[in-house]
C-alpha cells in the first residue's frame, strides 16, 4: 500500500515537471526553436488545428523559424494566425514559405519574463507540495485505519519527503538553466 502511494505520487510530480517543461518552453527568448509555434492554432476547413499539422516548421537560422504550409491556400491563415498569436511575431511570406524572424528581446522585457519564469516556477514547487500533503494524508488514513504501523507510516513520510525535495531540485535547476537563457545576450 505504501509503495503505492509513493509510485502515484512520484507519477504526479513527474506530470508536474512536464508540464512545468512545457510552460518554459513557451516562454521566448531571444533565439529561435520549432516549438514556440506548437501552441499556435490556424483556422484549417473551419477547424483550429495546430500549426504543426498543416505545415513543416523548421529552423532557418538561429533567428529565424521557417514555415512551409502543405497547402499553398493556407499561406494567408498560417502568417495571420502567428501574427495574432500571443508571441509577439511578425512574420513575412516568401514566396511560398513563411519566414518568422525573432526580434531581439530587451533588457526591460528580459526581466519580465525572468518573474514570468520564477511564477511558473513558484506554481510547480506549490503543485508539489500538495501532492506530498494528498500523499502523506493516505499514508495518515491508513494508520488510523490500522493497515499500517506507526514506524511504516513515518518511513513512507520520509520517503516521499525526499522524493519532493528530489523533484524541487530539479525544478530549480529548470528555473536556473531558462533564467540563465533568458538573461544571455
Amino acid at each position: 500500500m505504501i509503495a503505492e502511494i509513493k509510485k502515484s505520487a512520484e507519477q504526479k510530480m513527474q506530470k508536474s515537471l512536464e508540464a512545468l517543461k512545457l510552460d518554459l518552453g513557451k516562454i521566448r527568448t531571444g533565439r529561435a526553436h520549432t516549438g514556440l509555434l506548437d501552441h499556435v492554432t490556424v483556422d484549417y476547413y473551419g477547424n483550429p488545428t495546430a500549426i504543426n499539422q498543416v505545415a513543416n516548421i523548421n529552423l532557418a537560422d538561429a533567428r529565424t523559424i521557417t514555415v512551409a504550409p502543405w497547402e499553398k491556400k493556407m499561406l494567408g491563415a498560417i502568417e495571420k494566425a502567428i501574427r495574432n498569436s500571443d508571441l509577439g511575431l511578425n512574420p513575412a511570406t516568401v514566396g511560398e514559405l513563411i519566414r518568422v524572424p525573432m526580434p531581439p528581446l530587451t533588457e526591460e522585457r528580459r526581466r519580465d519574463l525572468t518573474k514570468v519564469v520564477k511564477h511558473e516556477g513558484e506554481a510547480a514547487r506549490v503543485a508539489m507540495r500538495n501532492i506530498r500533503r494528498d500523499a502523506n494524508a493516505h499514508l495518515k488514513d491508513l494508520l488510523k485505519e490500522k493497515k499500517i504501523a506507526e514506524d511504516e507510516e513515518r518511513r513512507g513520510q520520509d520517503d516521499i519527503q525526499k522524493l519532493t525535495d528530489r523533484y524541487i531540485a530539479d525544478i530549480d535547476k529548470l528555473l536556473q538553466a531558462k533564467e540563465a537563457e533568458l538573461m544571455a545576450v
